[in-house]
């Protein structure tokens, strides 16, 4: 069997320095009704993420982990609070231009990939620039650089069906840096695969964070992730708090 090529990343061109915070979080709260009475999740969260931050988020399960990044990603909605994006108020704008904003500011991954199952790994890598406008053969160049990045040039046009597990978490991480989002978020990206494949797909992430620039933000249950991350932040009983590498409980 020939040995799978190697994921080498493209240096971007550094992004421009702002002053501030990229995200500023403060006295977030999100809360459910439900037949036993009001449910707390998260109570009052602040917190500042800068440009290039690496942060673990864990915690045990059902402790709203997920839930606060998919506020984080503006796919829900806190009960209270504020979240600004380089100063700016992201619930203050009407619902329709959150998409917008997602598509221009957010990189997603997750447990499971969400790939389109009838489309190939560079027509789903193209997908998030052409809903945005870009132009066909702008976004096939991008999506073929990114999958260079992510060592899949000789599966480009291979269905996803035809792909590995691992393979088909590079082609979502390659979409969800294809538009070089500022700010990356991934619900246990490495979850759902083997050790060995995990550490890639890691590694792949690592490295966009040094070279690009991409703020990560990600939930994970690998103590092993978590300290590669460096800033770990443990959620529970509905706040946040720093914790030392080496020590949380994930």
């Amino acid at each position: 069997m020939s040995e799978e090529p190697g994921i080498v990343v493209t240096p971007a061109t550094p992004k421009s320095v702002a002053t501030g915070p990229l995200v500023e979080i403060r006295d977030l709260e999100r809360s459910f009704e439900t037949g036993g009475g009001r449910v707390e999740v998260l109570r009052g969260l602040d917190l500042d993420i800068h440009s290039g931050d690496r942060i673990a988020i864990v915690g045990q399960s059902g402790v709203g982990k997920s839930t606060f990044l998919h506020i984080l990603g503006t796919l829900d909605h806190p009960t209270s609070g504020t979240l600004r994006f380089r100063g700016e108020d992201v619930f203050g704008r009407p619902r329709e231009e959150l998409a917008a904003l997602r598509g221009g500011f957010l990189g997603f991954v997750f447990q499971f990939h969400h790939l389109l199952p009838e489309f190939t790994a560079i027509e789903n890598v193209m997908m998030p620039g052409l809903i945005q406008g870009v132009l066909p053969e702008e976004m096939r160049t991008r999506a073929e650089g990114m999958l260079a990045d992510v060592g899949l040039s000789h599966r480009l046009e291979h269905g996803v069906g035809k792909l590995s597990g691992g393979e088909r978490q590079r082609v979502a991480v390659a979409r969800a840096l294809v538009l070089d989002p500022p700010l990356v978020l991934a619900d246990e990206p490495t979850g759902n695969l083997d050790p060995a494949t995990g550490d890639q797909v890691s590694e792949l992430l690592f490295e966009m964070n040094r070279t690009r620039g991409t703020t990560l933000v990600v939930v994970t249950h690998s103590k092993r992730m978590a300290d590669q991350l460096g800033r770990i932040l443990v959620l529970n009983a509905g706040r946040l708090h720093e914790s030392d590498a080496g020590t949380a409980v994930v």
